[in-house]
């Protein structure tokens, strides 16, 4: 059972994009059953349960989107088997490898791009890019874990691209799905478990 949306009418990251995947209240059930297939039984950490999810939605200012919102709260809270090659984190908890503070993250910030980046090839001087980078990695997403060498995986929690993956490194940002090219998987955070669970390479396409 899908967890219960709070009443939170004036929420500024709830943009209600036709094309966001995972929107609350409107992802198939068989997103739900998938991810519970996805982890072997007592491989995860305890569910957070729906209390503990409403307390960090409260805390930062947001609602999670779903089907996380419901894996967190029902089924795991992190899984030390992945997804991505290191773990998948619990939802308060940053990778240890993690680059920057904790206090520099703001998760109702909206998410600033929406198309992929790649920063190391941008022209313009290091004191013009390093503060946009800056919010590329910590403003209005959730990590979920991190695959090495600087590559983590972020959920989208506000902003245009909330319910969608990317892929932030030290060298630029990428979204994952099908849609954006350079992988067969669908996008979204069930569509990316579908796709480790699969195994896949992140980027399979031709």
């Amino acid at each position: 059972m899908a967890l219960a949306q709070p009443d939170q009418p004036d929420q500024p990251n709830r943009p209600g994009q036709p094309n966001q995947p995972d929107q609350p209240g409107r992802f198939p059930i068989d997103s739900l059953e998938a991810l519970r297939a996805a982890f072997a039984p007592g491989r995860g950490s305890p569910p957070l349960g729906p209390a503990g999810v409403r307390a960090f939605e409260t805390e930062h200012r947001l609602t999670l989107p779903e089907p996380y919102r419901t894996f967190v709260a029902e089924i795991a809270d992190g899984c030390r088997d992945g997804p991505p090659d290191y773990g998948l984190v619990p939802l308060a908890a940053l990778p240890d490898c993690w680059r920057g503070e904790p206090g520099d993250r703001s998760l109702a910030a909206p998410f600033p791009l929406t198309g992929a980046w790649v920063w190391e090839d941008d022209p313009r001087p290091a004191e013009e890019i390093d503060p946009l980078v800056a919010t590329v990695f910590d403003h209005g997403s959730v990590v979920l874990g991190t695959d090495g060498c600087g590559m983590y995986w972020h959920l989208i929690v506000s902003g245009e691209h909330r319910g969608h993956i990317w892929q932030i490194s030290g060298e630029g940002a990428i979204p994952f799905g099908a849609p954006f090219g350079h992988t067969t998987g669908e996008p979204g955070f069930a569509g990316w478990v579908r796709h480790w669970a699969a195994g896949k390479p992140w980027y399979d396409a031709s």
